[in-house]
């Protein structure tokens, strides 16, 4: 049977972690650089363990007052200081709760950066490889993350998004600009289904693009995030899909 993961980014305080949790595979946690803090933290981990959904850090740029989503001029060597001390802070408290981390995938303007940006990422994989080899990374699908995931040996997991709209070069389209954001529910299940039957996009030039994809991710701060989730989890599940995080 064919397995998709479905992963959704919270513990931002947006307030709707617990009704989408049902719905979703995998969680990426705010590790308190754009969203979040201990607290926060620990109660997403612990709905987590209640939904038996896998859990994954969120690293960002030190961004709260944008949400991590102003592009940032950093050294490298501070990028990969950054990634991995938010991963061990947020696999500190996952620790004290039973559990082991599952996964790392950047946040906003980082992710983004790291997408097309080799040295950006390769400070990301570098700090993911340091925290544990094993780990998964979540990123763009065939972007520069992919590229140095593979020559560093680390366990890539290719994402396309439910709720953003693609550029020619499968970038995502910048938020800055006029339909960056998927809106309508039926367009936004029409694009998953295109990403994992076809293996493509169509971006917002009409153009179809190839785009492989091993998890599909819907934004938790989005306002229609809780009725995209549930909706695209009932579609999936319909259509003889497993939801299942990468094992």
């Amino acid at each position: 049977m064919p397995v998709i993961d479905f992963n959704c980014d919270l513990g931002e305080g947006i307030g709707n972690d617990e009704a989408i949790m049902p719905f979703i595979s995998s969680a990426n946690i705010a590790c308190g650089f754009h969203a979040g803090d201990h607290e926060t933290i620990k109660e997403t981990t612990v709905l987590c363990l209640k939904h038996n959904v896998a859990i994954g850090a969120h690293p960002s740029f030190p961004d709260k007052e944008n949400f991590g989503r102003m592009n940032m001029d950093l050294p490298v060597a501070e990028i990969y200081l950054l990634v991995l001390q938010q991963v061990h802070s947020l696999s500190a408290i996952v620790k004290s709760l039973g559990q082991q981390l599952h996964h790392i995938k950047p946040h906003g303007t980082l992710y983004n950066m790291a997408a097309k940006n080799i040295s950006i990422a390769n400070a990301i994989v570098k700090a993911a490889k340091d925290f544990d080899e094993k780990i998964f990374l979540y990123g763009l699908s065939g972007s520069a993350i992919e590229k140095a995931a593979g020559i560093n040996h680390i366990k890539f997991i290719g994402e396309a998004f439910a709720d953003r709209t693609y550029q020619a070069d499968g970038s995502l389209t910048p938020r800055t600009q006029a339909g960056s954001l998927i809106e309508d529910e039926e367009e936004s299940i029409r694009q998953v289904f295109q990403i994992i039957n076809n293996k493509a996009v169509t971006c917002v030039t009409g153009e179809i693009i190839p785009l492989k994809a091993e998890t599909i991710c819907i934004h938790g701060d989005g306002k229609h995030a809780v009725r995209f989730a549930r909706a695209l989890y009932n579609h999936l599940k319909n259509s003889g899909l497993t939801i299942q995080s990468p094992k």
